[in-house]
């Protein structure tokens, strides 16, 4: 059983939902910016969001919420995140599919944001603290199995 100044498979979730909304930050930022290189920053920023959330939401997929359901009596939590996933994914496509020059580009950014933001309100506030009171789930190992599979994920990528 973890103590709780141990980082846990939530701490690191948590870790990449902060990361993620600075960047969604930052490209609000750029998006006001009247400099010439803000179109470029925008795209490789949009980018950069786009393959972050793609390996977070695998690594929940693939490790995390197979655990959560196996663990919760009441999964309709986790139904919900996949569904809330699964329309992330569309919009990252989306937007991966799109040049900044597209009038939609922004748009979609913006609401990819609001939308991940919400998906991070539940995970916190109602997923994460229910992980932790499970008995049966090992979280510290959690962790590092998800850190093993996040860096086999970003190296693919790159």
């Amino acid at each position: 059983m973890a103590t709780r100044n141990e980082k846990d498979a939530c701490d690191l979730l948590d870790a990449d939902h902060r990361a993620v909304k600075k960047m969604f930050k930052d490209y609000e930022e750029l998006t006001n910016s009247r400099a010439r290189s803000a179109g470029q920053k925008k795209l490789e920023l949009a980018r950069q969001i786009c393959q972050e959330l793609t390996v977070h939401a695998q690594i929940e997929e693939e490790i995390f919420y197979p655990a959560c359901r196996a663990a919760f009596k009441d999964t309709d939590l986790i139904a919900e995140a996949e569904v809330e996933h699964q329309t992330a994914k569309d919009l990252i496509a989306q937007i991966e599919g799109m040049t900044e020059a597209d009038e939609m580009f922004d748009a979609k950014v913006k609401v990819l944001g609001e939308y991940i933001d919400h998906h991070v309100k539940e995970e916190r506030g109602e997923m994460f603290p229910k992980a932790r009171s499970a008995r049966k789930l090992d979280l510290v190992g959690m962790r590092e199995e998800m850190i093993a599979r996040k860096e086999e994920l970003m190296g693919q990528e790159a």
